[in-house]
């Protein structure tokens, strides 16, 4: 399990350094993403492949706020599994409103890489991105 701890803080290390490449070396090339139902852009849903997940959902969000995911504890619960518990800290680029969205990743590995994602957010505390 400490393999795996090592590779969720890097994973989370990688958005705070918006480096690309050290998340895309965290993930499975067969990893797959789960976004919660709701969250803003359209990016809800599965994503199939880490190269989908960084176009598809992380591009994105990235592009439309200022916003990194804080992972305050990671919590081993079984030998291939942890969760990660935090939220999503930050703020929407055009408006510069406050994001603080509670989240629970839960994240699965595979040959020392992430898998797969399941994020549950509170997708009612992402502001919207843009003004009206």
């Amino acid at each position: 399990m400490t393999d795996h701890l090592s590779v969720a803080r890097r994973f989370y290390a990688g958005f705070t350094a918006r480096d690309t490449a050290a998340i895309l070396a965290a993930l499975h090339p067969e990893f797959v993403g789960q976004v919660s139902a709701g969250m803003p852009l359209g990016v809800g849903g599965r994503h199939d492949g880490p190269d989908a997940m960084l176009r598809e959902v992380w591009g994105p969000v990235l592009a439309a706020y200022d916003v990194r995911p804080e992972a305050d504890r990671l919590l081993p619960c079984g030998p291939d599994e942890l969760v990660a518990v935090g939220a999503y800290r930050g703020t929407a680029r055009q408006t510069s409103a406050p994001v603080d969205a509670a989240f629970a990743h839960v994240l699965r590995f595979r040959e020392g890489r992430i898998c797969e994602l399941v994020q549950i957010t509170d997708t009612a505390s992402w502001p919207a991105p843009v003004t009206a």
